[in-house]
């Protein structure tokens, strides 16, 4: 399908596409994020139904076709934004057209989001029956207070587990939080302090990365 033509409007992008007579448009904002490498894109409708899905490198977006033909690192879904994550050495004005175009082109499709489908909503921080009071305490601190504002930012975060005998909460920063200057205070002085706080057996909040997050790093 070809690729229809925009106009800014205010702080969006306005995209209309025709197909046979019936003519879609579209009013796309955008929002920066503390990472300057990444950007947030609100479609004015619903991305994912439940969760986030988070592919930190070139080669894990290529499972979304929103990803096809960019130079990017990254894609980070959440219920009504996507983050994009871009390399250093590309350029929003040259990037953004594009994006909003592919995104508009997603949208009069009937393209799944992703294309593998066994790629799901992450779920991380569903109670389990065998999880524990404190791990229980420690998911829904993560589900109802930390993420929506890490969210905000256009970021993610992901549980990987609890240590009793520590005390150390192992948490994977994703969106615009992975690779991000701020990350680590965020980790530090926002998530650990507020589960240190609410709750007591918490001793340490500590960043688990990915083969995949570790090449995302790497120069190149």
């Amino acid at each position: 399908m070809e690729r229809g033509r925009g106009r800014y409007v205010g702080n969006g992008w306005e995209l209309g596409s025709k197909e046979g007579r019936q003519r879609r448009t579209m009013f796309i904002q955008t929002q920066p994020t503390p990472n300057p490498s990444s950007l947030m894109f609100y479609p004015g409708k619903p991305v994912m139904e439940v969760g986030s899905a988070d592919f930190p490198n070139a080669r894990s977006a290529m499972n979304s076709p929103s990803s096809e033909g960019f130079e990017l690192l990254g894609f980070s879904f959440g219920s009504d934004f996507i983050t994009v994550t871009k390399a250093d050495d590309s350029s929003w004005d040259i990037l953004k057209p594009e994006i909003f175009a592919a995104i508009m082109d997603f949208y009069s499709s009937e393209n799944p989001l992703f294309l593998d489908s066994n790629t799901a909503a992450s779920m991380d921080t569903a109670i389990q029956e065998d999880d524990s009071e404190t791990v229980a305490m420690i998911k829904e601190l993560l589900e109802t207070r930390i993420r929506p504002a890490v969210q905000d930012d256009g970021g993610d975060i992901e549980y990987r587990g609890f240590d009793p005998d520590t005390g150390v909460v192992k948490l994977r920063m994703q969106g615009a939080c992975s690779g991000c200057p701020s990350s680590s205070v965020t980790l530090k002085s926002g998530i650990e302090n507020m589960l240190m706080h609410y709750v007591p057996e918490v001793k340490a909040v500590e960043q688990e990365l990915d083969d995949e997050d570790e090449a995302a790093t790497l120069p190149g």
